[in-house]
């Protein structure tokens, strides 16, 4: 074999190696990439799972304490009902009192 088949025999695997260098560099950035882009995912899904916890929390007592306001209102709360009544439809008409007119004319 003469010098000039063995150059570019070396020549060609040089090449070669230097081909295989750059897809394996290539490859292992983009494993990185993947890695990286799932440690994110994986933060955002997280951030968002404590937001929409939260969230609900904070939805489902809104949503009792406006169902609490609407029984006061109606007169159905059972709950907090005081075990003296003490509204003032119960209370006998004080004609002395102008908060508390008398419905008679």
């Amino acid at each position: 074999m003469d010098s000039s088949r063995a150059n570019d025999i070396t020549h060609s695997a040089g090449e070669l190696v230097g081909q295989a260098q750059a897809k394996k560099d290539d490859f292992m950035n983009q494993c990185q990439e993947g890695r990286d882009q799932s440690t994110h995912d994986s933060s955002y899904t997280a951030q968002a799972s404590t937001f929409l916890h939260q969230t609900g929390e904070q939805v489902k007592n809104m949503a009792q304490g406006a169902a609490e306001a609407v029984k006061n209102t109606l007169g159905m709360n059972t709950e907090n009902t005081p075990t003296e009544n003490t509204s003032s439809l119960n209370r006998p008409i004080n004609p002395s009192n102008p908060s508390n007119p008398s419905t008679r004319i």
